[in-house]
């Protein structure tokens, strides 16, 4: 698990230096390397009990705290695109189905939250956020928190609320959402200096 996690963040620190460049192509660039990143990401799953986790979450933090919300929208959202046009994108694809079926199931609207939280996030990132600690992991807490949110309203819909839905939907996955927002929070502002001679 920290190996992936390693590959990621080191991963993101490319792609983050590669948005500071700030021309348009590197920029187009990290948005498509964004997408891929995320790709990835819902591939690897971590064989946490009793259900396995994927990094999707993480690299969604990570993306945003480094890139901004313009740019890690867009990441986003052409991974979105590249779902709904049938591409086997998303965790459990193409076992579970594909394209706009598989967006509306039990994971739409946690893939909804991944766009919020890439805006929100980013938002907080374009404030300088990112480059402390305690201010990026607080982001990740609110991208958490609205991932979860549009994530468990929708999951609602077709399940129910109530203690079943938390047990299906929350509880096997927020401990290891919470470690891998520590990883990025304290990644983020290191990343930050590393590429920033004025930090």
């Amino acid at each position: 698990m920290s190996f992936a996690k390693g590959i990621f963040m080191s991963a993101s620190a490319s792609l983050a230096s590669t948005v500071t460049a700030g021309s348009v192509p590197r920029q187009i660039f990290a948005v498509i390397a964004g997408s891929l990143l995320l790709w990835i990401s819902a591939k690897i799953e971590v064989p946490l009990a009793p259900v396995p986790v994927t990094l999707q979450t993480m690299a969604v933090m990570a993306i945003a705290l480094g890139f901004g919300a313009r740019m890690a929208v867009l990441a986003v959202a052409l991974y979105l695109a590249q779902g709904a046009l049938g591409l086997p994108v998303f965790a459990g694809t193409p076992e579970r189905g594909i394209g706009l079926a598989y967006m509306m199931g039990p994971t739409g609207g946690y893939l909804a939250g991944f766009l919020a939280t890439a805006l929100v996030v980013g938002a907080l990132a374009d404030r300088g956020w990112s480059r402390n600690i305690v201010l990026s992991a607080i982001a990740c807490l609110i991208g958490i928190a609205v991932t979860y949110a549009l994530g468990l309203a929708w999951l609602g819909t077709i399940m129910g609320y109530g203690q079943p839905l938390i047990a299906a939907g929350l509880a096997p996955f927020i401990v290891p959402d919470l470690v891998k927002a520590a990883v990025v929070a304290i990644a983020a502002p290191m990343v930050w200096r590393l590429i920033s001679p004025r930090g």
